[in-house]
């Protein structure tokens, strides 16, 4: 089930287990206190003080290496391998980590002995939490039944998703009723008959959601009388465009119209919204940039010396209501990668990069100097990737909708670039452009944060680096 969070869809059941791991770390430190004073307890303990400022610092550092390494995540399968590797890769981050804070702030310190006690039995809680909860989220009991109201190709896309291999989908499709003109798009073992009306149709199979799929309301196809039945019955009705928003995380461009856009709880603009998310840029990005300063000097010189040509490169980008900008980024290609002057998209094992250059696209350092973009106001820390100028009108012509990314700032990274891989065509940026609406819907401070998480994982996994 999924619940919004200012205005960002969330997996309810990942906020649960969120919650009871941070009460399992929370309380390992009081456990590993019990277990390795268990003969003198009440001495033992009071010469450690406070526990209570130890069992922050741990929880709040897990909490952050699981979230930045991607562990909560709605499409976890026990028996994936890079799962169960990153389970066990998180928690020996995490002993790095707080054995350093601990030594680096004294006053936090905790002897080794209940530290090793309170990690091992927080992976084992841990571990124990995460198999129950896999388990249930399996579980038939635990998905909604979603019955869909049309069958033609917008809707056939419901069962795609359905039967998609994430792990993503959270929803069992009970079937589709067919309304006026039948549509081949449906497979007929997925027709219920519509020998009863619908509020009888939907008790009959128990379903909890009807999604209103027919492209042609008008005309007798929509009964609105019925609708209202089944509403009144406590069965939640919804139509496409917000069903494929909420289960996929994107606005889907197939079941998009105007006046959705236009009716929709979104898109909203205020002045206090565009200061908190100025400061947060400029805040974040300066952080960033006193973290990063090392880095980038020593990247700088490291171009400088493997090949001819400038360290940063300049690129054309359009931002905002589409005002041009030069993007700064370390070069990490041939200063002749486009010697013909003809924009090219970055291929695969592409001939062009260097071989700093395939270091420093891995680790995503290349993007640092973009800092200065945010700092400068061109651009803010996330928000839809600028694009070129060449490119964005070719695909004007070919996508719908797509000025309508310009709406908001471009960011150095996007709920696009955290949700897609790498794109190198048009349908490419037609996917991306689904992610970036809905950015441009539902952007808040919270769904920053969440992309910001994700971009973590993004990097020190290293996904889609091109």
């Amino acid at each position: 089930m999924r619940i919004r969070v200012f205005h960002h869809y969330v997996h309810a059941p990942i906020w649960i287990l969120a919650l009871i791991e941070t009460g399992v770390f929370f309380a390992s430190i009081y456990a590993g206190a019990q277990l390795r004073f268990i003969e003198d307890y009440g001495s033992g303990i009071a010469q450690l003080g406070p526990l209570y400022p130890r069992a922050v610092v741990l929880t709040l550092t897990m909490f952050v290496v699981l979230t930045s390494m991607g562990l909560y995540r709605a499409d976890m399968k026990l028996e994936d391998r890079s799962y169960n590797s990153l389970f066990v890769t998180s928690f020996a981050i995490g002993f790095i980590a707080i054995t350093a804070i601990f030594y680096i702030f004294p006053t936090l310190y905790l002897g080794r002995g209940v530290l090793g006690i309170a990690f091992v039995l927080a992976f084992i809680a841990s571990a124990t939490v995460r198999y129950i909860f896999v388990k249930a989220q399996d579980s038939e009991i635990t998905k909604r039944r979603v019955l869909v109201l049309g069958a033609g190709s917008r809707a056939a896309r419901i069962a795609e998703i359905a039967n998609s291999n994430t792990g993503d989908n959270r929803f069992h499709l009970v079937g589709f009723a067919a309304c006026g003109a039948l549509d081949n798009s449906i497979d007929k073992s997925l027709l219920l008959p519509k020998d009863a009306p619908l509020v009888a149709l939907a008790k009959k199979h128990n379903v909890d959601e009807i999604v209103v799929g027919l492209r042609q309301r008008r005309g007798g196809s929509l009964n609105m009388d019925e609708l209202l039945e089944c509403r009144m019955e406590g069965i939640r009705v919804i139509d496409l465009s917000s069903f494929f928003e909420r289960e996929t995380g994107k606005v889907q461009l197939d079941s998009l119209n105007p006046s959705w856009m236009v009716y929709c709880d979104g898109f909203s603009r205020s002045d206090i919204r565009n200061v908190v998310k100025r400061m947060f840029d400029v805040s974040v990005s300066t952080a960033l940039l006193v973290l990063t300063l090392p880095v980038m000097i020593l990247t700088a010189i490291i171009v400088k010396l493997e090949s001819s040509g400038p360290v940063l490169y300049r690129q054309r980008r359009l931002g905002e209501c589409g005002q041009p900008f030069d993007v700064l980024k370390f070069r990490s290609m041939r200063a002749d990668a486009e010697i013909d002057g003809k924009p090219q998209w970055a291929k695969k094992d592409d001939n062009r990069i260097t071989r700093i250059g395939r270091v420093i696209r891995r680790l995503r350092i290349d993007e640092l100097p973009q800092l200065f973009n945010v700092i400068k106001g061109d651009m803010s820390f996330v928000g839809p990737r600028p694009e070129r100028p060449y490119f964005v009108n070719k695909f004007i012509n070919d996508i719908p909708y797509y000025l309508t990314r310009h709406s908001v700032k471009p960011g150095i990274t996007g709920w696009a670039q955290v949700r897609y891989p790498y794109g190198s065509s048009v349908e490419d940026a037609r996917q991306k452009l689904q992610y970036d609406l809905y950015y441009a819907k539902n952007h808040t401070l919270f769904l920053d944060l969440v992309i910001l998480f994700e971009t973590a994982q993004v990097v020190f996994l290293g996904k889609g680096v091109r």
